[in-house]
């Protein structure tokens, strides 16, 4: 389900296609190596619609960050709110199921889309110069997925977006971004609006699925502590928050000294760093103890902030600039 310039719709799976039976995974489920966005059949009742947007995964060490939005024609806002939902939290794994199979139900009123952003995605972005921080690739997931359903032809008259920090700013952002358009951002909005919680469970069903079916994209799991000695990676995940005793048992457990952790991880988090500098290899870098070139490399100041000196002197650009 790769992401295309021009978005088309991919069918729900039947129960004989996937043991999971979660239309946003692949299958097979092969490993996350990068991002990518899907979307359901595209409604066909007529507009105006409204759409909802929330996020699964944020604070979470391991696996995606999930963005799931959901829309219907505002005709349809009062059956929407009586199938039940609510913000993913506060619901079972078994609710949440039941209401993704409600989302899937009336592909004539109702359609739903994610954007999985893969832990690698996450850390290159963090780990960048200038960073992209979690933030604005938060704000890139919302903004891709709302303009590709409004590439399939549906006419979106509100928006209601679930976000953290200074809503008004970010309300204003988007409705620069797209004109025409009513938004409204709130903290909580997934438990005030009903179609911001079907979001909600559109990315959190998503977001667990990956995380209980994860494919390592490193084989079996079998590392090597020293000759003769190996060990396998701990079956039991947890949730991936780094507050979670299991997650934690699991990322000592799961540590290379050599290669570090899986590609499940994210190696953006201070909870991997931590980990790394207590129980992998030390490292030393070429440039330790070497004044001069550790400063041509720094970011730079003024207008140039986030351009390292060297390439400032040698007229360098990014490719995104060219």
């Amino acid at each position: 389900m790769p992401l295309s310039p021009t978005p088309t719709p991919t069918p729900p799976k039947s129960d004989a296609d996937s043991e999971t039976n979660i239309p946003s995974l692949p299958t097979p489920l092969t490993p996350l190596t990068s991002s990518y966005t899907y979307h359901s059949p595209t409604p066909t009742s007529p507009g105006p619609y409204i759409l909802g947007v929330d996020e699964a995964g944020r604070g979470p060490v391991l696996g995606p960050m999930v963005y799931g939005v959901a829309y219907c024609p505002k005709a349809y806002e009062e059956e929407l709110g009586e199938m039940g939902f609510a913000d993913s939290k506060t619901l079972t794994h078994a609710t949440r199921a039941t209401l993704l199979t409600s989302l899937c139900s009336d592909p004539k009123n109702v359609g739903w889309s994610v954007r999985v952003l893969s832990p690698q995605a996450i850390s290159s972005g963090m780990l960048r110069r200038p960073p992209t921080n979690l933030n604005r690739q938060a704000e890139d997931a919302t903004i891709t997925l709302i303009r590709e359903v409004l590439a399939m032809g549906i006419e979106l008259s509100e928006v209601y977006v679930d976000a953290l920090g200074t809503t008004s700013t970010y309300a204003a952002y988007l409705s620069r971004t797209f004109p025409g358009i009513d938004f409204t951002v709130e903290t909580k909005a997934d438990a005030k609006y009903k179609i911001v919680g079907a979001a909600s469970v559109a990315a959190k069903v998503t977001r667990d699925a990956w995380i209980s079916d994860w494919a390592f994209e490193e084989g079996d799991g079998v590392h090597v502590d020293a000759p003769g000695e190996s060990r396998r990676w701990a079956e039991e995940l947890g949730s991936g928050y780094p507050s979670d005793p299991k997650t934690q048992a699991w990322l000592k457990q799961s540590v290379d000294p050599t290669f570090g952790f899986p590609s499940i991880v994210r190696f953006s988090w201070t909870t991997v760093k931590v980990a790394l500098e207590k129980e992998a290899h030390a490292v030393k870098w070429t440039d330790e103890g070497q004044a001069t070139l550790v400063k041509a490399f720094e970011s730079a100041k003024g207008r140039d902030k986030g351009r390292c000196i060297l390439a400032k002197e040698l007229s360098l650009k990014s490719v995104g600039f060219l």
